[in-house]
């Protein structure tokens, strides 16, 4: 039975971040989301600051209108024409967070403002999108993919050894390798920081 992930939002955020303009045509969003494979995006002002964010399901709204030939009833006239900017159909109270937020504290929010995606910020900066499909993609990766990470996060630090052997389980990484307690402490360290590790054992091999 696995255990649970702990990080930051940093560590499983999706960047860079892809912007729309309140004053973009919906169209034009809806490409931009289409095209980036993404369900929701911040909306920025002529400045860069942050003013929105708006979904898919928002884009959506007003786009389509009944097909008479989907009922034998007359389909009823809709006043006024459907929304054509962004800022007119974006979502303008934007609950964000920041990079050293952490991930339960996002998940909190995701379900209790049942929300998919939070905006990520450094001071007024937008750094990041988190999302629902970040944070299950990072708990689908596989052991075998978790124990390459790890083994290429301690190749960057140590590119000429000391090596480690690595194994995962249940997302549970256990490295085997040499006697320093220092190297030890750095290379558990490093493990920790691949995102959906759950916890890191260390073996010391003889001299």
């Amino acid at each position: 039975m696995g255990g649970q992930v702990a990080m930051l939002v940093r560590e499983v955020m999706s960047s860079p971040v892809v912007t729309v303009r309140g004053a973009d045509p919906v169209r034009r969003a809806v490409r931009i989301l289409h095209g980036h494979d993404i369900t929701a995006a911040p909306v920025v002002d002529d400045a860069g600051r942050l003013v929105g964010v708006v979904s898919e399901l928002d884009l959506l709204r007003g786009e389509f209108e009944p097909d008479p030939r989907a009922t034998v009833t007359p389909v009823p006239r809709t006043d006024g024409p459907p929304p054509h900017r962004v800022h007119e159909v974006m979502t303008g109270d934007v609950v964000t967070v920041t990079e050293t937020t952490d991930v339960t504290t996002a998940v909190d929010l995701m379900v209790g403002k049942r929300i998919k995606s939070l905006p990520v910020l450094r001071g007024k900066e937008i750094v990041g999108m988190v999302s629902r499909r970040d944070l299950m993609a990072m708990l689908a990766r596989t052991d075998d993919e978790l124990r390459a990470a790890v083994e290429a996060a301690l190749r960057e630090q140590y590119p000429s050894g000391p090596s480690w052997d690595v194994t995962v389980r249940d997302g549970v990484a256990e490295l085997s390798g040499p006697p320093s307690e220092h190297a030890g402490q750095i290379a558990g360290l490093l493990a920790r920081t691949v995102p959906g590790v759950v916890r890191v054992k260390l073996l010391r091999r003889s001299p």
